[in-house]
């Protein structure tokens, strides 16, 4: 057993379908966003039959949540039968998103695609490869539980796989799910763990391997740059080498564009030209929505605060020239020459705002209340007001606030005597 040699996909939070933010009501470009999620499992799986892997591990929230209607686990199923057809497993691990108490609709799944217990750690052994796979998904969205310890000692002789959903000891901007400590998984003695739910690619240690693939695919403006999935190439029964493969299908991105000096128009367009340009690049070719934010001492400041509308169409004229790029965000971040005496009554300022985005009890309370307006306010009335269509999150929300209070502040600044 301890001989094998072959390769397999280790993948995680599809989302698939998950709902646009950030980007409502943006156009025909905007669809290829809605689409992202979808295109990103088809590449998901070309690059599965291209490489030949022995299997595909999908490490939970392969659905965002319940699906709309059928389309969504039509989409799934197709894509497993190209893998049916191309004799490669698939195992599947419900996660928070798409636990069985989310996910009311199912379809028969075709015969190659394995989904793991949520009852209990259930392990499944693939003979010809010397392979054995540990995994328990979750039957309702709050597991608070440290799940890992219930993983059974791995398999003398064969090579072992941990899946598990889990924000392990805590990730940024993710919450807490089937909580566990690094020794938790070292102590059953597993190859490598498969592991799921935080988005950012990471090797959180390599003995053994333990890997959260990241996301497949991304689905706001803070979830920048490649994501893809995780190849993973075993030699004599031992992890010989892993690779980041880039599958999304589109892209977001977030540019800060300094602007300190700046006083002419003419000026700013070129700055943002060539970062838009250079963003776009970055891309390789995929749909990109582009968040820029202005920061820096500029005369062009008061304009910036008081057109940001006029603002945001401006820069995506520009972004039309440069290419397909949508400019999903400005925000402005700049001050007046005046501004600096003010901003010395505020030392620590940012450290503050970054404290309060963290605070969990905080960001479900406004979770809580950007979803009661949504719920009752026209979107009509929401964009009136400025809020758009309040498709952002909390963090989104104490950026804006943030922003209100540094425009505040800097109005202050340029109010007092001589400024």
């Amino acid at each position: 057993m301890s001989g094998s040699t072959f390769q397999f996909l280790h993948a995680a939070d599809l989302h698939l379908d998950s709902p646009l933010r950030g980007l409502a009501r943006r156009g025909e470009i905007a669809d290829a966003f809605v689409e992202a999620s979808r295109r990103a499992l088809e590449n998901l799986v070309a690059a599965a039959i291209a490489e030949q892997v022995a299997f595909v591990v999908i490490a939970g929230d392969l659905y965002d949540g319940d699906w709309k209607d059928y389309a969504t686990g039509q989409a799934f199923v197709r894509q497993m039968g190209r893998l049916a057809r191309a004799g490669i497993r698939v195992f599947v691990l419900r996660g928070n998103h798409d636990a069985e108490s989310v996910i009311t609709k199912s379809l028969p799944l075709p015969t190659n695609v394995h989904p793991f217990s949520v009852r209990t750690v259930e392990s499944v052994r693939i003979d010809e490869l010397g392979v054995v796979l540990h995994g328990r998904g979750f039957a309702s969205r709050s597991v608070t539980d440290n799940v890992a310890r219930q993983y059974p000692a791995a398999v003398p002789g064969w090579f072992n796989i941990g899946v598990l959903h889990t924000s392990l000891t805590g990730r940024d901007g993710h919450d807490v799910y089937a909580p566990c400590q690094l020794e938790d998984l070292q102590r059953p003695g597993y190859d490598y763990w498969a592991l799921g739910h935080v988005h950012a690619r990471e090797v959180v240690a390599t003995e053994p391997f333990i890997v959260f693939p990241g996301n497949l695919q991304g689905r706001h403006a803070r979830e920048t740059g490649a994501k893809g999935a995780t190849l993973v190439r075993v030699v004599d029964g031992r992890v010989a080498g892993l690779e980041a493969l880039t599958l999304d299908a589109a892209r977001f991105d977030h540019v800060a564009l300094d602007l300190t000096g700046i006083a002419a128009p003419a000026a700013f367009e070129r700055l943002a030209r060539e970062a838009i340009a250079s963003a776009r690049a970055a891309a390789d070719g995929r749909p990109l929505a582009l968040r820029l934010t202005l920061t820096g001492e500029s005369a062009l400041h008061a304009h910036f605060s008081t057109q940001s509308a006029q603002l945001g169409e401006e820069l995506q004229a520009l972004a039309w020239e440069v290419g397909d790029v949508l400019i999903e965000k400005v925000r402005v971040a700049t001050r007046g020459p005046c501004r600096a005496p003010a901003m010395a009554a505020i030392t620590g300022f940012d450290d503050i705002v970054a404290a309060v985005a963290a605070d969990p009890a905080f960001r479900a309370d406004i979770a809580r209340v950007l979803g009661e307006l949504r719920a009752r306010t026209p979107d009509e009335a929401l964009h009136l007001l400025g809020l758009g269509a309040l498709d952002s999150d909390a963090a989104d929300a104490v950026e804006a606030a943030a922003d209100a209070v540094l425009a505040a502040v800097d109005g202050a600044g340029a109010m007092e005597p001589g400024a």
